[in-house]
């Protein structure tokens, strides 16, 4: 098993995340609605007196609204009853003052708790994205292998905004769409028993209709957000690698699977978008059908005597405001239903998996050596049962500089990975200084290190911060010097701002000079040991004969461990270990190797021509 695994089951702010299943790959895995809504409740319980106050704030208002009917029925009875003989305009004026004086205290406690809503899900959001953020430090190598970069930015940013809107817009309404509900039925109940009776059957079909597309929906709903994130990480990668595909005419086949992921999204949008859309219709032809029967019993109970004109008046408001509510739960359905497919996605991914908490260790080295041994080390790949290294042992004094080659599939990045614990070792020890590393944080292993790598890395930022990077108190002539000395520094005079230039599209650098950029910085960095995966394989000739010339000077009295397939870099490293199917066949100097004419040599020969 390997060692990250996650032995406390909660996230940054303390939430138990136990109950939830982790991503394991890019399909998601089965949903679980209570779930998401126990975790959604749990992440409120900060905001909990606010949502309580807009929840009373709804509650008070709607309430206030319902006392309007009541006093519009005393206005129409004091107009029916002055028609015959004298309307009495005072008490007329006190009960309007009085209706506009409810209406706008409900408005201004309606205002408040949206106004508060809209602060919480936004803070809720926040937080969110704060958490997502500090997951993914948190998170092993191998999740991000597993899942599409596209995939993981889609829940970082559609499933968490989506989510934030939609209970924005959701909470609080429904709060009070169920308070005038249940208090709209209790004051026609009060007004007449008979049109209530008449007005709730009505209205029972409505109801049944619009729960059964609910259920129907939730999955459509799912599945949206689901392909949403699948065909955002198809586009991500797609274009990334743009250059390749145009260069390959590979764009048919990039076009197949987002034409199929386009059709699912198109589906399971279209089926989501439409069963939701039936509620609004289905709940206008229940509410005109209320209305029509309330009037037609209502008049007759008028004809026989049994009630007034103005409680036909009041109880026609009460109608709307019964109805109204259900037409509203229509319309937050969809809104709650795409709360909980972005909240399931959210969550899925704060449950990953997480590397093993090190707040315990305080194993630290200060005089770095540079004295490094491989025990017997075996690892493979976290979900695999292929082991990468099977039974590898060596020893890198301080100071030496190590090669470590052999072709592709080898296990040479891999030995650095563990070197640098961004994987696991499954079994045997690596030792720094005597020290095996797994008593030491990651933090501070890493913090051992400097390393160049064959991919590089920039970020939208000037050259400065791009070659300082997470370094403090280096001067500018520590910055021009480590520039001069892989052959950078001319080429950035040339910039309009120097070392101030933003690196960005509109700047054009050659791949050579990205690699330049990464290798200054790791000589800024000036860690105890050097990591070189094959730092020099996007430069020309004659510059890696400068930069090699500036690395050899930066390796003196640094233990180096140098990766390379250009044999003629490495030739005057201390040990060559030639690796092939994760385990070391041969080890010695240059020119130990070629004369015993092993498999290095095979492969020093396959680059050059020998005499």
């Amino acid at each position: 098993m390997n060692n990250d695994q996650h032995d406390n089951k909660q996230n940054a702010d303390g939430i138990d995340l136990s109950d939830f299943s982790g991503l394991g790959g890019t399909v998601v895995k089965a949903k679980d609605t209570k779930k998401t809504v126990k975790m959604l409740l749990s992440y409120s319980k900060e905001y909990l007196g606010k949502i309580i106050i807009a929840v009373i704030a709804a509650i008070v208002g709607t309430v206030i609204a319902l006392a309007g009917p009541e006093k519009l029925k005393d206005l129409t009875n004091l107009i029916t009853e002055g028609i015959a003989t004298t309307v009495d305009m005072s008490a007329i004026v006190q009960i309007g003052v009085l209706l506009i004086g409810l209406y706008l205290i409900s408005t201004l406690l309606n205002t408040l708790q949206g106004w508060i809503m809209a602060t919480v899900t936004q803070r809720m959001s926040k937080r969110m994205r704060t958490d997502i953020s500090k997951k993914i430090n948190r998170l092993p190598m191998w999740f991000y292998h597993k899942n599409t970069t596209g995939d993981i930015l889609s829940r970082i940013t559609n499933d968490v905004d989506s989510l934030g809107q939609n209970l924005n817009n959701s909470v609080t309404t429904l709060v009070a769409s169920l308070t005038m509900l249940a208090g709209s039925l209790l004051m026609m109940f009060i007004t007449n028993w008979v049109m209530t009776v008449t007005a709730i059957a009505s209205v029972v079909v409505g109801f049944i209709i619009m729960m059964v597309i609910m259920t129907k929906s939730q999955k459509h709903f799912d599945n949206q957000q689901k392909y949403l994130g699948q065909i955002n990480g198809h586009i991500e990668e797609t274009y990334t690698g743009h250059i390749i595909v145009k260069a390959y005419n590979g764009e048919q086949q990039m076009y197949e699977p987002f034409k199929s992921l386009n059709k699912k999204l198109k589906k399971s949008t279209y089926m989501a978008q439409f069963l939701s859309g039936l509620m609004m219709p289905v709940m206008t032809f229940v509410d005109n059908i209320g209305y029509v029967a309330v009037i037609v019993v209502g008049a007759a109970l008028v004809m026989s005597g049994h009630i007034s004109f103005g409680v036909i008046v009041a109880f026609l408001v009460y109608v709307r405001y019964f109805t109204q509510p259900l037409t509203q739960i229509a319309q937050l359905a969809q809104g709650l239903q795409m709360a909980v497919a972005a909240g399931e996605r959210v969550f899925e991914f704060l449950d990953a998996e997480e590397m093993t908490d090190e707040e315990h260790k305080n194993v630290k080295l200060h005089k770095v050596t540079g004295h490094v041994e491989f025990k017997n080390v075996k690892f493979g790949y976290e979900g695999s049962d292929r082991i990468v290294i099977h039974n590898f042992s060596a020893t890198a004094r301080p100071g030496q500089k190590i090669a470590i080659v052999g072709p592709t599939g080898a296990g040479k990045t891999t030995l650095v990975n563990l070197l640098m614990r961004f994987n696991e070792i499954n079994g045997g020890k690596i030792l720094i200084d005597g020290i095996p590393i797994s008593r030491m944080t990651r933090e501070q292993v890493h913090s051992l290190f400097c390393m160049v790598l064959q991919d590089t890395w920039l970020f939208e930022g000037t050259i400065r911060e791009n070659i300082i990077y997470n370094k403090q108190n280096v001067s500018g002539e520590m910055l021009k010097e480590a520039c001069k000395a892989v052959g950078l520094h001319h080429f950035i005079r040339t910039l309009p701002k120097g070392y101030d230039t933003v690196i960005n599209d509109k700047i054009n650098l050659s791949a050579g000079q990205r690699q330049q950029i990464t290798i200054a910085r790791a000589m800024i960095d000036n860690a105890p040991m050097l990591i070189l995966d094959e730092a020099t394989s996007s430069i020309d000739t004659r510059t890696e004969v400068l930069i090699q010339n500036a690395m050899d000077k930066l390796m003196q009295g640094r233990t180096s461990f140098v990766i390379a397939h250009r044999l003629s870099t490495i030739k005057n490293a201390d040990i060559i270990l030639v690796l092939k199917d994760g385990d070391i066949i041969e080890s010695g100097s240059h020119t130990e190797l070629m004369e015993k004419g092993g498999f290095y040599a095979e492969l020093y020969n396959s680059q050059f021509e020998v005499a």
